[in-house]
């Protein structure tokens, strides 16, 4: 059995060290945050961005950031677990921080462990899907917007029964919706419509994940003078796009060719895939 490592707390350790126990704080309450990282040829792709937007939702939650959360130092146990894996190219790399145990609904303390787990992935760069993806909506329940809305947590349940329905129906993802019944994210994705060449995306005052590649969408946009305006995304809004393409960390870009009986191109989405690519080096 290949023995795989990860990183507990800043020491690498095996896969099967059991060092969380049934009280642990994410598994009972899901009192945990999380960043899926793209290791590309192996480069470590936004860490930045990543650490950013942990710090600020650790800081949200109150809970206590240690002294090694930095980039240099998470970025040196990366590396670490990448060499100890023999993971050469591309690979998913998680950073999990959890509330230490302690107490029930109301945490006896603050500090926190972390979790970092690596796994290969065969693709290599940013592959933009050849076969357009079907999408509806799932509205069995509404994404509540608040101050929490915009971190990515162990607290998942609206995602997977997102993700059951997605399966149950032959799609390919879903439209999450707020309170408001405005579209704002996928599964797994932020959101961007493209009409008449402008590129839209819901504001973070949706409740949509603050998402690194949505971030870094943005940028890529205004570097290449393309015109971004964030705004409420709406089903009339959505049934007149020319285009839809979801985002995040780990596949980049992933075109929609249907919602219902619209249909889509992916002329910008190729664009940006190829300019997402060429970021890379």
């Amino acid at each position: 059995m290949l023995d795989v490592k990860c990183i507990y707390n800043g020491h690498l350790i095996s896969i099967h060290e059991s060092q969380i126990t049934f009280s642990n704080r994410a598994f009972r309450y899901g009192d945990s945050i999380f960043e899926s990282i793209r290791l590309v040829n192996g480069k470590i792709m936004l860490l930045n961005h990543h650490l950013h937007r942990l710090k600020l939702s650790m800081n949200l939650l109150s809970m206590k950031i240690p002294l090694e959360f930095n980039i240099s130092t998470i970025e040196n146990l990366i590396i670490s677990l990448i060499k100890s894996n023999k993971v050469n190219k591309d690979a998913r790399i998680r950073l999990t921080v959890f509330r230490n145990e302690g107490g029930y609904y109301v945490p006896e303390h603050n500090d926190i462990s972390y979790l970092i787990e690596i796994e290969k992935i065969d693709a290599k760069g940013y592959i933009l899907n050849q076969k357009g993806f079907k999408l509806d909506l799932f509205n069995d329940i509404k994404k509540p917007i608040s101050k929490i809305s915009n971190c990515k947590t162990g607290s998942a349940l609206l995602y997977i029964m997102a993700g059951l329905t997605k399966t149950s129906l032959e799609l390919d993802d879903c439209f999450i919706i707020n309170e408001n019944e405005h579209i704002i994210e996928s599964i797994n994705s932020n959101v961007f419509i493209v009409k008449n060449n402008v590129i839209y995306t819901p504001p973070l005052s949706d409740g949509c994940i603050d998402g690194v590649m949505r971030k870094n969408i943005l940028a890529l946009a205004e570097l290449n003078k393309m015109l971004t305006i964030e705004k409420s995304i709406t089903l009339e809004i959505l049934f007149e796009a020319d285009e839809v393409f979801l985002t995040n960390a780990i596949k980049g870009l992933q075109w929609v060719q249907s919602f219902k009986n619209a249909i889509y191109t992916n002329r910008v989405s190729l664009m940006f895939n190829k300019i997402l690519n060429e970021s890379i080096h």
